[in-house]
């Protein structure tokens, strides 16, 4: 991750970014990225186009939501 902040997350630390949703749902952006680069790649395309959204759960974590408008695979 650059010192400017992630292309998927921002500011937010990659490893702190759990995924809420499909097959990784329960790794942070970082597992991601390491273990599927492509579908990590997917999500930097994505994020400008409004696809997820990053919220504080209630349990104090951050999560990666999907829109389940989109159109993105899960």
């Amino acid at each position: 991750m650059s010192s400017n902040g992630s292309p998927v997350t921002g500011v937010i630390d990659e490893t702190q970014v759990i995924i809420d949703f499909g097959k990784y749902e329960g790794m942070n952006v970082q597992e991601i990225a390491d273990v599927d680069p492509g579908f990590y790649e997917r999500l930097v395309a994505e994020k400008e186009n409004g696809v997820f959204a990053i919220r504080r759960h209630k349990d104090k974590t951050f999560r990666l939501y999907i829109n389940p408008l989109s159109n993105m695979d899960h």
